[in-house]
């Protein structure tokens, strides 16, 4: 083909694909308008190549394939070839059925226009959103991790080693990721990705690298995992307030400390004499000689749940502004973190991925963390034109909705958008009443009645 005639291409496959996206308002583009793909590029320095398949291109494609059962290239090759032919026929009999040139353009699209907008897109969901009903309103965030794995490839096997627990040969490569999300919306606020094991892979030290992003004022929800010394001080240098289990090993004793009420109490811990590997000695020094921090005894008497007894620890000190109650209350709500996991990794199929380089494993996990957020949006949506609270609303059904809906919508008259949000909305919501009215602990079946 002369330069000429591919400069002929290019333009017309361009010109289909930018009015399929813009002026269509449907599918795609109603979940990631292009202007605020553009707007991003811009941002990372991404300019367009004279090439058929553009970042904007690229980008909707890769987004399709994330929200697909399929996933497949040959399939988001498949779909482009049918959009085209909806808008111009002539520009889909130029374009080739295979996915050589859509994977190297795959390849070509930076890592870091994709987590910019799975980050913002999440970062946008949760400022948007209703205020929490706990804790007066501020801000709660909750954090946690899990693992994946990926095609057992030479260089996915250099990054991400297969656990020791299985024979060399017989394992598949392990990435662990930590996410920070949004307890009112469910978003994904950000992502930090490690191997299984080794030095500094545990899940502290991948949270560490995503402290930067907190806010003053913010509460962390976590797991007992996470109630380290370290943490709860850095965390309060920060102006962030956290809420987690405590610690199995550390010892418990509310004879001692400041009586707020029946096992309630604040005590003060010690800075550990020995400083941990990780951190250098400017950095201990720095620390706090002592934290005050307020610890409290749950039971739970509910049948049915796994765990009979938790101890909190907080550094919301305030018995009188943050009640015993309603502390419980809150860190019941940590089990939808789990959820929301489960969600990504089995709904969206992120348990197994498919890349076989790590450049393209993480530009595929960023782009499943973009679709999941995209998705969350729309139910935020739905539940805000139905008076609901965004996690009353199927993540399933909501996926399901969009997949299917998004064909019909594309063929749908610029004149009859209007009517698009709704036949989305009043499909997707399917409210869910939790067990007993309560938010179960973790450990319950009845939680996942949640999803």
């Amino acid at each position: 083909m002369s330069h000429r005639s591919h400069g002929r291409l290019v333009g017309k496959v361009d010109r289909a694909a930018v009015k399929l996206l813009e002026d269509k308002g449907a599918g795609i583009a109603a979940l990631l308008p292009a202007q605020r793909v553009r707007q991003a590029m811009s941002d990372e320095g991404v300019h367009c190549r004279n090439c058929l398949f553009t970042p904007l291109l690229t980008l909707w494609m890769f987004l399709a394939q994330a929200l697909s059962r399929d996933g497949s290239c040959r399939e988001a090759v498949a779909k482009l070839l049918a959009s085209l032919a909806s808008q111009d026929s002539a520009a889909a009999d130029e374009v080739s059925p295979q996915t050589g040139p859509y994977c190297k353009a795959r390849k070509r699209l930076p890592e870091g226009l994709i987590s910019r907008l799975a980050r913002e897109s999440g970062q946008e969901l949760h400022a948007g959103s209703a205020g929490e009903l706990l804790l007066g309103g501020r801000p709660v965030k909750i954090v946690d991790g899990t693992t994946v794995s990926m095609p057992d490839t030479p260089a996915n096997q250099k990054q991400w080693p297969q656990a020791r627990t299985q024979k060399p040969g017989l394992g598949f490569p392990i990435a662990r990721l930590v996410v920070i999300m949004s307890l009112g919306c469910a978003a994904v606020l950000d992502m930090a990705m490690g191997p299984y094991k080794g030095k500094q892979t545990g899940e502290t030290a991948l949270l560490r690298t995503l402290l930067c992003g907190l806010k003053a004022g913010d509460i962390l929800l976590a797991d007992r995992y996470y109630a380290s010394y370290w943490l709860i001080a850095t965390l309060l240098g920060q102006g962030v307030d956290s809420l987690f289990r405590q610690h199995h090993l550390r010892k418990i004793d509310f004879r001692s400390g400041l009586r707020l009420g029946h096992d309630d109490h604040q005590i003060v811990l010690t800075r550990p004499a020995q400083r941990p590997e990780w951190m250098d000695k400017a950095t201990y020094q720095r620390m706090p000689p002592t934290l005050t921090v307020r610890e409290l005894r749950l039971k739970v008497e509910q049948r049915g749940f796994r765990v009979r007894t938790l101890v909190l620890v907080t550094t919301l000190l305030d018995a009188q502004l943050y009640s015993k109650q309603e502390l419980s209350d809150t860190f019941r709500l940590r089990w939808h973190i789990e959820l929301d996991l489960r969600a990504i990794k089995q709904t969206m199929d992120m348990s197994v991925l498919r890349c076989k380089t790590p450049e393209m494993v993480r530009k595929e996990i960023w782009m499943k963390l973009l679709a999941y957020n995209l998705v969350r949006t729309t139910m935020a949506q739905a539940a805000q034109e139905s008076g609901l609270q965004p996690r009353e609303i199927s993540f399933t059904g909501a996926l399901q909705t969009i997949n299917a809906f998004a064909p019909m919508l594309q063929q749908t008259r610029a004149s009859d958008q209007a009517a698009r949000p709704d036949v989305l909305i009043k499909d997707e919501i399917r409210p869910v009443e939790p067990a007993n009215g309560n938010v179960p602990f973790a450990g319950s079946d009845a939680a996942y009645l949640m999803t």
